[in-house]
């Protein structure tokens, strides 16, 4: 074991402390983490765990959501500066706006999104529970935010209802276009192609599976295939090489990589415990409105 990670688990065990991390850090923050996923586990988690003191390895909007479902409890983020550009796509004035205009329609927010939107939407969805918590509310019309090519995604599974698309991307996962995947294809032609819904519509139609970073993992680990092409974040090849180390994974492109989670390191990590700091402050109140959406996401996806 790295002296670092020796220095980080006495820390871990005099603060109270666990570290989740989000797929997309680097492999050594992952290495070192109590639990990696995606953003649906690691909300999940970061709501039961028993220690008083998280260190949430991601980006902004993960910490906030960590500190919205634990307000007594320390959230510290290795990293001030590590944001997500997406998040930052919608404003809830402009979600107001299309309220006033559609009366009728649920404001479905994507969980990459900032507690102030958080606050005035309905429920919060992840990739991995969108399709199945849009199928199950009562309301037809649907406004979806922030994220406009995982909107589209969940609403060619539900053709019964009516969607108003908000013009937010990942810029990671929209920089891929046709042209890698078929290039990439033509390199690795046996290789089965794994898609992120955040990826545009012509990359998801090139794709034999498309799903949330977890479900990718899930899906190459039980194919009896022996490579793969990734459409996704790269980070998240160190869990699919520590589950899967016979087989093979190649990038659609080579620069799908989020620079705001490689802001992570583990000395970040350790200085954040030493000093207590930066910790995730938010006002109760908006704390109080984001809960709602968060809540009941988790209670319609059980």
């Amino acid at each position: 074991m790295p002296e670092i990670d020796k220095e980080i688990l006495t820390l871990k065990r005099e603060k109270d402390a666990v570290i989740l991390a989000h797929y997309y850090v680097e492999d050594e923050v992952q290495a070192l983490a109590d639990f990696v996923g995606d953003s649906y586990y690691l909300s999940k988690v970061a709501n039961t765990c028993p220690q008083k003191t998280i260190v949430f390895c991601g980006v902004k909007f993960m910490g906030e959501s960590a500190k919205i479902m634990n307000p007594e409890k320390t959230v510290l983020m290795p990293d001030a500066v590590a944001d997500c550009p997406m998040a930052h796509m919608a404003e809830p004035a402009r979600i107001q706006k299309v309220r006033e205009q559609y009366p009728e329609a649920a404001v479905v927010c994507y969980i990459n999104s900032t507690a102030e939107v958080k606050a005035v939407s309905d429920v919060c969805v992840t990739s991995s529970n969108a399709v199945k918590i849009v199928a199950a509310l009562s309301n037809k019309q649907i406004y979806f935010v922030p994220d406009e090519n995982l909107g589209r995604f969940v609403a060619k599974q539900l053709p019964e209802k009516e969607f108003i698309f908000h013009p937010g991307y990942c810029p990671i996962h929209a920089a891929l276009c046709k042209e890698d995947v078929e290039q990439a294809k033509a390199k690795h032609p046996n290789a089965p192609v794994l898609a992120h819904p955040e990826c545009r519509e012509e990359v998801l139609q090139r794709a034999d599976y498309v799903g949330s970073t977890s479900g990718i993992i899930e899906f190459a680990t039980k194919s009896e295939n022996s490579e793969f092409i990734i459409c996704t974040e790269l980070g998240v090849l160190y869990e699919l090489k520590q589950k899967n180390p016979s087989k093979r994974f190649f990038a659609a492109k080579e620069n799908q990589i989020c620079a705001d989670m490689k802001r992570i390191t583990p000395e970040k990590i350790k200085q954040c415990l030493t000093e207590m700091a930066p910790q995730v402050e938010m006002e109760p109140e908006l704390c109080r409105g984001a809960l709602c959406a968060l809540k009941k996401m988790h209670e319609m996806a059980r």
